[in-house]
């Protein structure tokens, strides 16, 4: 028998990026609305995911947060606050690439018009003793979501206009900010060593769970997303997961606001 063409993954086949899909977030959030009795509110302009939940948690706590009550996913709850007199909205503990995309596909659908995404996650470059930040310009595609949205690559990007309005402003937050490349996993329990040195090899700074798909889904869409990696740990081998004050939420919320402000400042 003449030899079989090699397998090709089910997630590299049957994809038509430039065809629109026949489930939509706008369907969903219809739905919820129908089914629940909710009115049509927008979120603001501003959202963020928090896949840890600290910072929700934080603002909850301190008394600053309160739920939206007109927010129509089924898996999640948003928050409302104020920073520096922006109103915001806040998702947290959708961890992972999948349930990152559904969230930010519901959110620009409701009206978000910039979501940032501040993320933990672990060292794979020693640059400098956590934690820190890391603007994440490019993030390896280790991960199942970012295929269904473009053609397959190693890096999803960041919005290089964003990138380069809102870095400058990123100096006074109070903790150190990095530029450079992540490696988005789906599995963080199999961070082998010789992933680890393979990852090192590309000069990727840390390893997160989101920031290629959601740049995958920015890049599809047309829509503006920006990704943070706060560098806490280096994979629980001493001493790690020691984010700072408020567990990094107080860090955090610096880092939202001075982004926003350069962003919006733009219009």
């Amino acid at each position: 028998m003449p030899p079989r063409d090699p397998p090709v993954a089910p997630i590299l086949c049957d994809k038509a990026y430039g065809a629109a899909s026949e489930f939509t977030p706008d369907s969903l959030l219809r739905e919820a609305r129908r089914q629940r009795g909710l009115g049509a509110g927008r979120v603001p302009a501003l959202c963020v995911l928090d896949p840890d939940g600290d910072i929700v948690r934080h603002l909850r706590a301190t008394g600053v947060a309160r739920p939206d009550p007109d927010w129509a996913c089924y898996h999640t709850d948003l928050f409302r606050f104020e920073r520096d007199g922006r109103e915001v909205g806040i998702v947290g503990c959708a961890v992972g690439a999948p349930f990152a995309v559904l969230v930010a596909e519901q959110m620009f659908a409701a009206g978000c018009e910039l979501l940032i995404s501040v993320t933990s996650s672990g060292q794979i470059t020693p640059s400098r003793a956590p934690p820190y930040f890391i603007l994440i310009e490019a993030a390896l595609r280790d991960e199942g979501t970012s295929y269904h949205y473009l053609a397959p690559a190693d890096f999803a990007q960041a919005p290089a206009d964003l990138v380069a309005a809102i870095a400058p402003a990123l100096s006074g937050i109070g903790e150190p900010v990095e530029r450079g490349m992540t490696w988005t996993t789906d599995a963080p329990y199999r961070e082998t060593r010789q992933a680890i040195e393979a990852a090192s090899a590309r000069g990727i700074l840390a390893v997160e769970m989101e920031a290629a798909a959601l740049y995958a889904f920015a890049q599809a869409r047309g829509k503006a997303v920006l990704c943070f990696a706060h560098v806490t740990n280096q994979m629980g081998q001493a001493g790690d997961f020691e984010k700072g004050e408020a567990n990094g939420a107080t860090a955090a919320l610096r880092l939202v606001a001075a982004a926003a402000a350069a962003q919006f400042a733009r219009r």
